[in-house]
């Protein structure tokens, strides 16, 4: 099409061209759809430039191809290199068309005008006509407004009078709804009127009534009716009782409608206990629809109670043979003291079985009842109220804490063990009961009730139990002692030394079975109870119990320990023997002093070994109450600190017990101490002859003894005692030690070569003690190291001795006066006059 356009526009340019002295023609059609300045010029020059689309074919050519191109890069044509002289040859111009061209754009120019004005003109035109269109459309939608506003208000007209006529509607159909409910209402009311005085005839006599009431097929509909006959009768029989009235037509109608209560009364119960009979029937033969059809019926009756709770009560798991299984699984045979671990087996089988039962129930129920939830409800509350509450009646016989049953019949251990496994199993019980179903049953607090008689004084029962197990250790342990110490029978030093061992001795095992049954204790405390102040009540209580018996038996322990001690003191009082007696009986009494020595030394460690344990005990305790305690108590304010205050003061009285012990202990050994230096040191030993021959370096046989005998007896003391405990016995047996020494050296007279074998028995024991890391101790015999030089030293130089050390001449001047020249030499006299202020 376009190009036919093309070229009609073309052939009508080429005629005004050649016809006309103005050949160009333009026309508005020749601007309109798809203008292409370019195709107008090339018809506007094709009749004078014929050779313009050559050219234009040509260059398009050489752009295309790049090669052979006149063109150069600012688009003007290369002229040839002959052009030059082509041109200065020829007189002819250039481009000859030119006026021609000129001419024609010219005119192309003026029509263009023309067109111009042309076009404004029929725009102007296009305009004015377009106005007064547009005047004339405003006025026909102002006239369409007016109408369409005069629709609106015929419609909300007929919007008004349709929701009136509607409104009219609904009253005449509600009028007429009311209407229908009223006939029918009073329909019914003529009917059950007409069964009311079928009722209300002679009381009893049901035999003339409708068919309505005999027929089987129509018991619903018939224990509907009766049902209302009952309510109306029984409603009004209550208005005429409330209302005072001498009418006699009221009276009579009173009596005539107590007539028919009680006639509908015995037709209900007539026929519920039908309804009941089929139930049972079709129960007994698992037909569930007939059985959910009698449930229906009866649940008209009660609520359906009577049914629920008839079904309820026909379960075989209520059988008494049942019951009488359960005891006989729990408690096992007749006259047999029950294992906790056996009734645990039990309970778990048993409450098991009631729950594998009650699901299956609860599968029947909800397919027979209307109203499953409240017949579980009383299911489960049956096993709960009933076979339950029977076995724990057979398992819980509470024991009397006047007079407990003894240990050998299981003690109230045994009571507080199986009232624990009950406890657990049965909330065990309740928690698989309402995981199955119980409808608004309150299981946890209908299973708390159960256990209320026993938790009530249950903290005093397991005091009282503590208390027994602990008196019935103590007899285990005093028959154990009295057993060992029967066949012992011996004299002399085996029977001193076997005298410490004859006491019971403390246990860190007996102890741990302390902390055993009260660590049992709490965690029924725990099970029993959920409040956090009940708990720390009731765990404070069982924890003061172990108090009380971890004190008195480590007291009591480090007492007994203490008598061995004072026994042994008193074997060696009863041998101290006078100077003047035969050599038999002397020699009597050092063998009965040796086997003293031998019960003082056995009691040591006896007393050593009470307190170390007694030590380990302590700590024991200590650990459990900060494991098991101290976190169940910390929820009430001041428990935790009571308690502390409490195991502080009940260890206080070990605590005396030991101090006293180690005392006496430090006694028995300065006393031993005290008999191998007087028998076994000799005046010789210090106050040898001067014979020529080279003195002795070696130790007294004395001090060897003495040295000895004390590394074997304290090696206990060392491993018994720890921190400040042994620290504090070291130090107070070194100051004994030294003064011991002390008092002892002033028995002998010393020379020079005594006073080296003195300085090497102070070294010997000075080396001995510095084992008690006791500082002031090993200054102290330091300091009699320096004074042992008195004796070696000679009478001119004992005033130079001191000087450095003033604080130990009055020890020196004592020391002074043993020396064997004492006398001789005149060290009264010079000393005196030496050291003026210590005359």
């Amino acid at each position: 099409m376009r190009e036919t356009r093309d070229g009609m526009k073309a052939d009508r340019f080429s005629r005004s061209a050649s016809a006309d002295p103005d050949p160009l023609v333009l026309d508005i059609d020749d601007f309109k759809g798809a203008f292409s300045f370019d195709g107008l010029f090339g018809n506007l020059v094709n009749e004078i430039l014929p050779s313009y689309q050559e050219e234009e074919s040509d260059s398009a050519e050489g752009h295309g191809n790049g090669v052979g191109s006149d063109a150069l890069p600012n688009g003007n044509l290369r002229t040839p290199p002959d052009a030059g002289k082509s041109a200065q040859g020829l007189s002819s111009p250039q481009f000859p068309e030119v006026d021609a061209l000129l001419s024609l754009f010219k005119n192309s120019c003026k029509q263009l005008v023309d067109l111009r004005k042309q076009i404004d003109g029929n725009l102007s035109d296009l305009k004015k006509e377009v106005a007064v269109q547009d005047s004339e459309h405003r006025k026909t939608l102002s006239e369409l407004e007016k109408g369409v506003d005069g629709l609106f208000d015929s419609f909300a007209r007929l919007d008004l009078r349709i929701s009136s006529v509607g409104q009219t509607a609904a009253k005449i159909g509600d009028h007429l709804q009311s209407a229908d409910a009223q006939r029918e209402v009073a329909s019914q009311t003529i009917e059950l009127i007409k069964y009311l005085m079928e009722f209300n005839g002679s009381p009893g006599d049901l035999m003339e009534l409708s068919p309505l009431f005999s027929d089987d097929s129509r018991v619903a509909e018939a224990a509907s009716i009766a049902q209302k006959l009952r309510s109306f009768a029984e409603e009004d029989i209550g208005r005429q009782t409330m209302t005072v009235s001498s009418a006699v037509g009221n009276a009579t109608a009173s009596r005539g409608l107590e007539v028919a209560v009680a006639n509908l009364q015995e037709y209900c119960n007539e026929l519920e206990n039908r309804l009941l009979s089929r139930f049972d029937a079709a129960s007994q033969k698992r037909e569930l629809s007939t059985m959910r059809e009698c449930a229906k019926i009866l649940s008209q009756f009660n609520r359906g109670t009577s049914a629920m709770q008839h079904y309820v009560g026909l379960c075989p798991m209520f059988d008494v043979e049942v019951m009488n299984a359960d005891a006989e699984l729990v408690l096992g045979d007749q006259g047999a003291q029950p294992s906790p671990s056996n009734v645990a087996r039990g309970l778990s089988s048993i409450f098991k079985e009631i729950t594998e039962t009650v699901r299956k129930e609860a599968a029947t129920i909800a397919a027979v009842f209307p109203s499953p939830n409240d017949v579980m409800s009383i299911l489960v509350q049956r096993v709960l109220e009933d076979r339950v509450p029977k076995l724990l009646e057979k398992l819980l016989l509470k024991p009397s804490l006047v007079s407990p049953p003894p240990m050998e019949e299981g003690g109230l251990i045994l009571y507080l063990r199986l009232l624990a496994v009950a406890y657990e199993k049965t909330q065990e019980l309740a928690r698989d009961l309402r995981g199955v179903g119980c409808g608004d049953l309150d299981v946890e607090g209908l299973t708390e009730s159960l256990f209320l008689p026993h938790k009530d004084i249950y903290i005093e029962y397991e005091q009282a139990s503590l208390r027994q197990l602990y008196k019935a250790k103590m007899e285990e342990l005093r028959a154990e002692v009295q057993q060992s110490s029967e066949p012992s029978g011996t004299i002399g030093r085996s029977k001193g030394a076997s005298m410490a061992s004859s006491h019971q001795q403390i246990s860190v095992t007996v102890v741990t079975e302390f902390v055993r049954w009260n660590e049992e204790a709490v965690s029924r405390c725990t099970l029993f109870s959920s409040q956090p102040a009940a708990i720390a009540a009731n765990v404070r209580a069982v924890f003061t119990c172990l108090l009380d018996q971890v004190s008195i038996y480590i007291t009591e322990g480090l007492e007994r320990a203490r008598d061995s001690l004072t026994e042994a003191a008193a074997l060696r009082e009863r041998f101290v023997l006078g100077t003047s007696v035969s050599r038999r009986v002397a020699a009597a009494a050092a063998s009965a002093a040796e086997a003293a020595a031998a019960a003082g030394e056995s009691s040591f460690r006896s007393f050593m070994v009470s307190v170390q344990r007694c030590g380990s005990s302590v700590a024991i305790v200590q650990q459990y109450f900060a494991n098991s305690i101290s976190r169940l108590l910390l929820p009430v304010d001041g428990a935790h600190a009571a308690s502390c205050e409490e195991m502080a003061t009940a260890m206080s009285s070990a605590e005396g017990a030991a101090y006293k012990g180690l005392q006496q202990c430090i006694e028995t050994v300065m006393a031993e101490v005290e008999r191998v230096l007087s028998t076994e040191q000799k005046a010789t030993d210090y106050r040898s002859p001067d014979d020529g021959i080279a003195p002795d370096h070696r130790p007294t046989q004395a001090c060897s003894k003495v040295v000895a005998y004390l590394s074997r007896v304290l090696e206990s003391a060392f491993t018994a005692l720890e921190g400040l405990n042994k620290q504090a016995f070291l130090t107070e047996l070194g100051n004994r030690l030294h003064k011991g020494l002390l008092n002892h050296w002033q028995k002998f007279t010393f020379n020079a070569s005594g006073g080296l074998r003195l300085k090497r028995d102070i070294t010997e024991y000075g080396e001995f003690v510095r084992s008690f890391n006791a500082p002031s101790v090993d200054e102290k015999f330091e300091q009699l190291g320096i004074m042992a030089n008195v004796f070696i030293v000679a009478p001119e130089s004992l005033s130079t001795l001191f000087e450095g050390s003033p604080s130990i001449r009055k020890d020196a001047q004592r020391f002074i006066q043993l020396r064997e020249d004492y006398k001789s030499a005149k060290l009264a006299a010079r000393l005196s006059s030496l050291w003026p202020s210590s005359s």
